[in-house]
């Protein structure tokens, strides 16, 4: 019960809370009261929470909170999301956190090219690079190629010191980190040296063939539609794409529209490609990264109703 409840009841609170049925609580015995409706959605939820702490996952405040955002969906259980495991390294596990991230890492599981579209800290990347490495390590695959445009950089690039992977490296170290975090830290620059896993700008792929890769690129809101279209061309046999952006966050020159704004709509009825969009409902930063997130985009929806988006 105290694994339920929290410590000092903490989770008791934040039920209390978020549920319209009233909670009582004696011994080992939870009482609800109120409608039908809200007493049943209050039994669902500490049902749930009960499921998780029997796999020994144990509970956290943010867990209990995702559990109640999760509450009324059909397509899965909360704690089916919330227990399934992706990947495991150096005794840390890597789990979607969200519905939303589950539907994504099960249309990386069943498609060939895939879109994770959505706002910063959303996980589109993270899972994306878990993925990858779980395909490395069951074999699927024979490298991993993660890919960002370095557009932000733009002609200030040859003004910065050090050699090119000198310059580049800074808009590529959000990857580096994903990787660390999932792989041993000694066997990282190995796997780079022997080009197992490589992690380049762009302008890289033009002109590959990649056979039997898992390829990422991110922050695909900066490539412009030819960028886009060239990428997506580089799928080889036994290969699987996924392309990570946020369309808020597009960083190209005036006049160039953002290749990420318009693949949905050229791609639209192509086999084996999915979309999958994820919102600030999703963010597993600080919780306040999801609520900066949700007034920026009622802000944009409030003064540019009808401004189109680059």
């Amino acid at each position: 019960m105290v694994s339920v409840l929290g410590p000092h009841d903490e989770y008791l609170r934040i039920l209390e809370r978020e549920l319209d049925a009233e909670i009582h609580v004696r011994g080992n015995e939870v009482t609800f009261s109120g409608t039908p409706e809200a007493v049943t959605a209050a039994a669902d939820v500490l049902t749930e929470l009960i499921t998780i702490v029997r796999t020994g996952q144990g509970l956290a405040a943010d867990t209990v909170e995702r559990v109640l955002g999760m509450a009324g969906s059909n397509d899965v259980s909360a704690s089916e999301v919330l227990t399934h495991d992706i990947l495991s390294s150096r005794g840390k596990t890597i789990r979607a956190k969200t519905l939303n991230q589950k539907r994504y890492v099960d249309a990386i599981d069943a498609h060939t090219v895939i879109f994770g579209i959505g706002p910063a800290g959303t996980g589109k990347t993270y899972l994306a690079v878990a993925k990858a490495v779980q395909a490395l390590q069951a074999k699927q695959v024979n490298r991993i190629i993660l890919t960002r445009p370095a557009i932000e950089a733009g002609e200030r690039l040859g003004f910065l010191p050090g050699t090119l992977n000198d310059k580049i490296d800074p808009y590529l170290r959000p990857l580096y980190d994903a990787l660390h975090d999932m792989l041993d830290p000694e066997s990282v620059p190995k796997l780079l040296t022997s080009g197992t896993i490589e992690v380049a700008p762009l302008a890289y792929m033009r002109g590959r063939t990649l056979n039997d890769a898992f390829i990422i690129l991110d922050e695909a809101q900066n490539t412009s539609a030819e960028q886009m279209k060239m990428f997506l061309t580089r799928l080889g046999f036994g290969s699987k794409i996924v392309v990570t952006g946020d369309v808020t966050q597009i960083d190209l020159p005036g006049g160039v529209r953002s290749g990420l704004t318009v693949v949905e709509e050229i791609l639209d009825g192509v086999g084996d490609i999915a979309f999958c969009r994820l919102t600030s409902h999703d963010v597993v930063r600080h919780k306040l990264v999801g609520r900066i997130v949700a007034a920026y985009d009622r802000f944009e929806a409030r003064v540019a109703p009808g401004r189109t988006q680059r």
